[in-house]
């Protein structure tokens, strides 16, 4: 298994946002995780990256403890992040946020063939490498976010709400990108509030509701539950 989280609870000071949270993701696998907003998706999310510590719980990558490792070492160990909102720097041109995705020394010497697989996954980036992101449209910012993290040469990507924000015709874009990810090699865990797009991607499954996880199995399994049904589908 590559990551695997047993009973992992992450707090803000006193209030827990997610509780005994258990998940796995293996090798060649998209999982999604799937929950109304505040049900703690983000904060999972950004405990396995490594920006906000576990107060309980185990959190392994390939069976080493990750749990009070920083996040730039978890970086390193194989994890890289697509955050929810893009996060870029937007006076800085295409090109110079990519390589802010390869400061890892091993990434680092593979710049130049990682630089050409992203600009082959995304050809209008190669044609803007030189603007500023800020002046990118949504979808080719979200590009950019994605290609910064494959920059970092990772094993395991997470992408938190990936679809935000973007029109109809673009998610469809990201999503097919994220099937592109895993058929490289690179494991996905995805945070989506999107539920028929991320089960239609996911080879398995979480539902995170109130900081819990509530139900699992693979997506067709968990769309004929009729809680999942008329919470997430209006069905």
């Amino acid at each position: 298994m590559l990551l695997e989280a047993r009973q992992l609870r992450v707090a803000y000071g006193d209030a827990t946002a997610v509780w005994d949270a258990s998940l796995e993701v293996d090798e060649g696998e998209i999982v999604s995780v799937i929950g109304p907003n505040g049900a703690g998706k983000t904060t999972l999310i950004n405990a396995i990256a490594g920006l906000l510590r576990c107060s309980g719980g185990e959190l392994r990558l390939d069976g080493h403890d990750l749990t009070r490792v920083p996040a730039h070492r978890v970086c390193a160990q194989g994890i890289a992040l697509v955050p929810e909102g893009r996060r870029l720097f937007t006076r800085m041109s295409v090109e110079e946020n990519l390589e802010i995705g390869c400061y890892v020394p091993a990434a680092r010497a593979a710049r130049s063939a990682t630089l050409e697989r992203v600009y082959s996954l995304f050809p209008v980036l190669r044609e803007r490498r030189d603007a500023m992101a800020g002046l990118l449209s949504g979808g080719q910012q979200q590009m950019v976010a994605i290609g910064r993290a494959l920059m970092a040469c990772p094993r395991l990507m997470l992408f938190d709400e990936p679809s935000l924000g973007l029109a109809p015709a673009i998610v469809d874009d990201v999503f097919d990108v994220v099937r592109r990810v895993r058929e490289e090699g690179v494991s996905v865990l995805l945070v989506e509030q999107n539920v028929l797009k991320a089960m239609e991607i996911a080879d398995r499954a979480y539902v995170l509701e109130q900081g819990r996880i509530v139900s699992s199995g693979v997506p067709q399994d968990l769309l004929q539950q009729s809680h999942i049904r008329e919470a997430y589908l209006g069905v």
